[in-house]
């Protein structure tokens, strides 16, 4: 009898057994547990991670503005490298007046465009609106107004060149005002985008300084 007994109670152990096991899950399964179509609640279609990634639009603008603004101050050093490079050639007398010619006098004033290009590069790390400030002013006085002067101060001797072909300084057997002229008509359209630029990054630090404010 109780051999009996304990080969039922056995059984019955088995069968408990088999019944609170975890059923086994096949690759199928498996993969579908892991895939977003298989299923999951009703509170979320699995797009919800986008939300845990959204960047604010002011700081994606940020940054784009800001990769632009470099571009731009690498362009203006490289005029202000070719400016300065004939002041100091002229000056100290490396070369022959009649291969690199004295230098206009709009392009000593110009030489203090240095000014607004290092204010922008100091605010761009840390978005410094004080810098930005002080960059887009001092842009218009040290970029801008000394080549509007250096238009006017040219204008007779351009004219003089395309009315008679006659040309009196020379940078490398080329008419300077020539080469003057060209690189003018770059600075100011780099310069003119540099405070565009400048001025559109401003008002996108003012919205995220609002936005910390608020918050």
């Amino acid at each position: 009898m109780r051999i009996v007994i304990s080969r039922i109670s056995s059984h019955l152990f088995v069968l408990l057994h088999r019944h609170t096991q975890p059923p086994s899950l096949s690759r199928e399964d498996c993969a579908t547990m892991t895939s977003r179509v298989g299923p999951r609640t009703a509170s979320t279609n699995g797009n919800d991670f986008k939300y845990r990634e959204k960047v604010a639009p002011h700081y994606q603008m940020s940054a784009s503005l800001k990769s632009e603004v470099r571009k731009l101050n690498w362009v203006h050093l490289l005029i202000w490298l070719l400016v300065a490079a004939q002041v100091t050639v002229s000056h100290l007398n490396l070369v022959s007046q009649d291969t690199v010619s004295i230098p206009y006098q709009w392009e000593y004033p110009y030489l203090l465009s240095l000014i607004p290009l290092l204010c922008s590069s100091l605010s761009l790390p840390k978005n410094n609106i004080s810098y930005l400030v002080i960059s887009m002013i001092s842009a218009g006085l040290f970029s801008v107004a000394p080549l509007i002067y250096g238009g006017m101060e040219m204008f007779p001797v351009a004219q003089q060149l395309y009315r008679h072909g006659k040309a009196y300084r020379f940078i490398f057997g080329v008419s300077a005002v020539t080469v003057m002229y060209l690189i003018m008509v770059v600075a100011v359209q780099v310069h003119a985008w540099q405070i565009y630029y400048m001025k559109k990054l401003l008002d996108s630090w003012f919205d995220a300084t609002q936005e910390k404010k608020k918050k």
